[in-house]
């Protein structure tokens, strides 16, 4: 990326089964009459904002894995956020996320939709990594790594933070069964009736710029009813595009699903897959509605 230098990093040899680090982002809004704090103290607001921050990271984080969120604290005026990292990568995207300004932008807009912000209030945002202001050493990713790093937690998982967790997967449910008749051309998510079309190229950029290093599981689900995805169909669309990242191999699996389904490879066969794989999120993301209470 132009906007972070990444010689560093290619010149590193740290590996990435043995990297670990934590950093606290800190999140406020322009608004006092919208302040996060107040929100996270009340207990439906903290679940609703637990989602904004779960949605945030898996847009800038690129996915579910890599990361956890330790705890959630009071650092006025901010509501912090800990986080751990467990693979370098997971934690270079999430920076150069942070770093070029996507993470605020995905922050807004879900902070926007799920909290009903009203429209001029801005989102607001500071990331350190122990006793270091990464804010200030952006420019270099080398170094916000290294601080990252050096940061190792002190804690595992807060209480409060695992029983947040659990009621997000509990608020989706197991899938239902239909009490009416679906109407032809339609499916069911989450109680809901959806349009079934044939997936588009827009859906093939959404898919690979949200799903991360889960595109192998959505694959092997996929693959039950696609030909073209059987056998080492999936690990060779890995080796090949390897070099061109999470994004390109992604791409390349929902392209190769289209390609040999035609019109039969349909919004509703990803859902599915997606569900079967328990990505919820990931779903609800590729359908443009937000989870529900």
């Amino acid at each position: 990326m132009d906007c972070i230098d990444t010689k560093r990093l290619n010149e590193s040899n740290m590996s990435d089964r043995a990297w670990s680090g934590c950093a606290v982002l800190f999140l406020g809004c322009s608004s006092p009459a919208h302040n996060l704090l107040s929100v996270y103290k009340d207990e439906q607001g903290k679940f609703i904002l637990f989602k904004v921050i779960k949605l945030t990271l898996i847009d800038s984080a690129g996915g579910l894995d890599g990361y956890e969120i330790l705890k959630l604290h009071d650092a006025d005026p901010f509501l912090g956020v800990e986080l751990k990292f467990m693979t370098m990568p997971c934690c270079q995207r999430f920076l150069e996320s942070y770093a070029c300004g996507s993470l605020l932008q995905f922050l807004s807009q879900h902070a926007s939709r799920l909290l009903t912000l009203p429209d001029g209030v801005a989102m607001e945002t500071q990331l350190k990594a122990g006793v270091h202001t990464l804010d200030h050493s952006l420019q270099d990713l080398g170094i916000c790594l290294d601080h990252v790093q050096q940061s190792q937690p002190v804690r595992l998982r807060d209480d409060e933070v695992t029983q947040l967790e659990q009621q997000l997967q509990n608020s989706y449910g197991p899938p239902s069964q239909p009490t009416q008749e679906v109407p032809k051309n339609c499916f069911l998510f989450q109680k809901r009736v959806f349009d079934d079309r044939p997936l588009t190229s827009a859906d093939q950029q959404r898919f690979a710029a949200h799903v991360g290093r889960d595109w192998k599981r959505v694959g092997r689900a996929l693959q039950k009813n696609c030909r073209a995805l059987k056998g080492p169909a999936i690990e060779n669309l890995a080796y090949e595009y390897e070099r061109e990242g999470l994004y390109e191999q992604a791409y390349q699996l929902l392209g190769r699903f289209i390609q040999s389904e035609g019109r039969s490879a349909k919004l509703g066969r990803l859902i599915s897959a997606l569900e079967e794989t328990k990505m919820i999120t990931m779903a609800e993301v590729m359908l443009g509605i937000q989870p529900r209470d």
